[in-house]
């Protein structure tokens, strides 16, 4: 696949790739082309249904990200993003993060969703992964800080 290509309707090589930390510490962030071909299925899958349903731009957060990309961010070099499985968004319209995570949670398959911090009512972002419709969890989780550190509760 050329950088020049999409991910998919909505998502281009360059956003789903793209990662602020990638340039700032020189860091390859190239996906395979096995790693593009499970990203597209991400995509088919759950981002653009999703994308359809809210007629409106999502912004893609983070999409691939490679294992030495994870490390320096401090997430697991085994996170589903290395594999091409999973999308951090936001909303970018009159959606709300909120509603993007009922839509997902009420219409989609997905192995995990998880409401990534913010409030009650609106998680400051959402992460969805998707590996198989038969490999996948159906997992709803929240992402919250006690102290300085993460822990995730589990909704579903």
């Amino acid at each position: 696949m050329k950088k020049t290509e999409n991910i998919s309707e909505h998502i281009s090589f360059k956003e789903a790739t793209y990662s602020q930390t990638a340039s700032k510490l020189k860091i390859k962030n190239v996906p395979t082309e096995s790693h593009i071909k499970t990203m597209q299925v991400t995509a088919e899958k759950v981002f653009q249904p999703l994308r359809e349903w809210a007629e409106h731009p999502i912004r893609i957060n983070s999409f691939y990200r490679s294992a030495d990309l994870c490390e320096a961010i401090k997430s697991s070099r085994t996170s589903q993003h290395t594999k091409g499985q999973a999308i951090d968004l936001s909303t970018m319209g009159e959606k709300t993060n909120a509603d993007l995570f009922n839509y997902i949670k009420d219409n989609l398959d997905f192995d995990q969703l998880i409401w990534e911090f913010g409030s009650d009512d609106e998680p400051k972002w959402i992460h969805v992964s998707y590996v198989s419709k038969k490999a996948n969890r159906n997992r709803i989780l929240r992402a919250k800080y006690k102290g300085s550190s993460v822990y995730y509760h589990v909704i579903k």
